[in-house]
Formats: structure tokens, C-alpha cells, sequence
């Protein structure tokens, strides 16, 4: 297992548009468990392919408490949604940088598990934001696009300074 680079905003790999997993295989196996040790240690509850620059269908997650209910999103759709809520939400590729997101409140997601078994899920709360921030990634959208241009704009200016500080350090 290895511990992979995420990429920040406005990293412009961040906008690609992830294509569908065609197998289910070792190779995607072994993503899947480095894309949980790099969410880990990013301390993170859920990771997109997209943002370690594999642009691939796969979303890892884990909103337990103790980060041990790990679940495993290969070629993600979303069946269902019903209501809305505003919650605030944050970005491994958008560190330090949160902001109030309208999302809906339940969805029903149907997708492929890491061993290539279909399976469906109807979530709300924390699991429901965590799967519609993701599967953002993989059509190369991130939260802050829900944002007014001007705080998109204020968060891209204060990632590029503190990038340029830790350039020179």
C-alpha cells in the first residue's frame, strides 16, 4: 500500500472527467487500498480517484466515528434523490477551506464494490453529502464551484500563497 499525492485547487487535473472502471481487478484492488491509506492519512472521510490524479470511477469513504466502516464506490450512480439541506463541507484538494453547500438529503446510489458486486444504498446525513462531494470529482467538479465567484476566488488566492510560502521553505 503506498500513500499517494493529492492534488489541490486549482490544479486543473481536478476537472478531468473520470471514466468507468471496465473490470473490477487487482489492479483496481490495490487503488482502492491505497486511496484509503492516503485518505487516512489525510484524515479524511472520503477520497475520488480524481484527486490522486487517476482518473478512474472509484470513490473511497469512511464517515464512522472510529473509521472503521470503510465502503467502497466503483462506478457510482445516483438513482434517487429526495429534499435538500445545507450543510458545511471541506476538500482534501481544498485544504483548510470550508463552506456551506445545498445538497439533497437522501440519494439512492447504486455501484460496484471492490470485488465488482453490484450493490444499492439509500443514504442521508454524512454518508448522503460524502457520496455527492465525491462523485463530483469524478465529472472534475469541486465544492467550491457552488461558491459565489468572488469566494472561489478568495480560497484559489489564499491555496496559491500558502503553495508559494512552502515553495520557498
Amino acid at each position: 500500500m503506498a500513500i499517494l499525492n493529492v492534488l489541490t485547487f486549482p490544479d486543473d487535473r481536478l476537472r478531468t472527467q473520470a471514466k468507468p472502471v471496465s473490470q473490477v481487478d487487482d489492479s483496481i484492488r490495490t487503488l482502492v487500498a491505497d486511496m484509503f491509506e492516503t485518505m487516512q492519512a489525510e484524515k479524511g472521510v472520503g477520497l475520488a480517484a480524481t484527486q490522486i490524479n487517476v482518473h478512474k470511477q472509484v470513490i473511497v469513504m469512511d464517515v464512522s466515528d472510529d473509521q472503521d466502516t470503510p465502503l467502497v464506490f466503483i462506478n457510482p450512480k445516483i438513482d434517487a434523490q429526495s429534499g435538500t439541506k445545507i450543510n458545511e463541507e471541506g476538500c482534501l484538494s481544498v485544504p483548510n477551506n470550508y463552506a456551506k453547500v445545498e445538497r439533497a438529503e437522501t440519494v439512492t446510489v447504486t455501484a460496484l464494490d471492490a470485488q465488482g458486486e453490484q450493490f444499492t444504498v439509500t443514504a442521508e446525513g454524512l454518508l448522503a453529502v460524502c457520496i455527492q462531494h465525491e462523485m463530483d470529482h469524478l465529472q472534475g467538479k469541486l465544492f467550491v464551484d457552488y461558491l459565489s465567484p468572488l469566494k472561489r476566488q478568495r480560497i484559489m488566492k489564499k491555496l496559491e500563497k500558502e503553495a508559494r510560502l512552502a515553495a520557498k521553505a
